[in-house]
């Protein structure tokens, strides 16, 4: 996950949430890739603090760093290097294909720079430096890990046998949360306005302000389906978050309004957040233990990195 902008509880269930169930079958990867960040302008001192919230989050929502490794991109410095040699492999029409790329140099037109063009090939390393089998990503995703399988692909014809053809893993249900604002678009971390998502660090009473100002469909009847995205999309958050059918939520709330069924809501994701801000709360206050879990996972992926690495030079004929 990128350090930038705002993780919301859509970045939870269409990733986080995934992730933790990963770990518990998994060798797990959780990589705050700060690189990434800088192909659009970033503030540094905002950016060096963003780095550091984004890895307490992971940890607060239970990303456990004794069981999976947890570290900053750039204290790897295979990634760069591993980008450098896909990059020799990579073709430009596959890159002017990809559609963030259009989407984002349409918003940063006066910024566009070569690391913005080349960020899915820096992906691609960050993939398959670790010998990667399964890669969890939202729909939004599945672009880049398509090029990333045809990198190892292609590295593999030409080189012989190294990389892993790795698979995406996407998840049907929370891997598109939509806007509370807006339910035609994707929540976004670098959305204008703050109503359109809610933060993971939102305190209660602007987790309230925000569903109750949420968008709602025309007619009254709280259900699920095409003709009610705002609806659905609300549906799909309470029951992402409790574990509840959407037939069953739907069966509860037959006859009632959408105040209640928003109020409601609003307490659920309250209550839901309040042990994951609690603990970050406590991170917060740690900033020694946070370097040192850092420090320690970019250490054990190190490791694994200068082997991939070696074994790349070794059949591309570097000495």
């Amino acid at each position: 996950m990128a350090p930038s902008g705002v993780i919301h509880i859509g970045n939870y269930l269409g990733a986080i949430k995934n992730w933790l169930e990963l770990q518990e079958n998994y060798e797990c990867i959780f990589c705050v890739v700060d690189l990434h960040a800088i192909t659009v302008p970033q503030d540094p001192p905002k950016l060096k603090n963003k780095i550091l919230e984004v890895a307490k989050i992971y940890l607060a929502a239970g990303v456990n760093p004794a069981k999976s490794i947890v570290f900053v991109q750039s204290h790897v410095k295979e990634h760069a290097e591993l980008c450098w040699i896909l990059n020799t492999l990579a073709k430009i029409p596959e890159l002017e294909r990809m559609t963030q790329f259009k989407e984002k140099s349409q918003e940063h037109r006066q910024s566009v720079n070569l690391g913005l063009f080349d960020y899915p090939v820096l992906m691609a390393a960050d993939i398959l430096l670790y010998k990667t089998q399964v890669v969890p990503v939202g729909e939004d995703q599945q672009q880049h890990v398509e090029l990333a399988r045809t990198l190892a692909g292609r590295f593999n014809k030409n080189f012989g046998e190294t990389f892993i053809v790795p698979e995406a893993l996407i998840k049907k249900e929370g891997a598109r949360i939509m806007a509370l604002d807006d339910p035609t678009k994707k929540m976004s971390k670098s959305a204008k306005s703050p109503l359109n998502y809610i933060a993971l660090t939102d305190p209660p009473d602007l987790i309230r302000e925000k569903i109750k100002k949420a968008v709602t469909d025309s007619g009254k009847e709280i259900i699920y389906g095409p003709d009610k995205p705002a609806l659905s999309n609300l549906l799909t958050i309470y029951s992402l978050l409790t574990g509840e059918s959407i037939k069953e939520l739907e069966k509860q709330y037959r006859g009632r309004g959408y105040a209640e069924f928003k109020n409601d809501l609003a307490e659920m994701i309250v209550k839901f957040l309040k042990p994951f801000q609690e603990k970050y709360a406590d991170l917060d206050k740690n900033p020694d233990y946070m370097i040192k879990i850092l420090h320690d996972g970019a250490q054990k992926a190190r490791e694994i990195a200068e082997k991939t690495m070696k074994e790349v030079k070794d059949k591309i004929g570097l000495i």
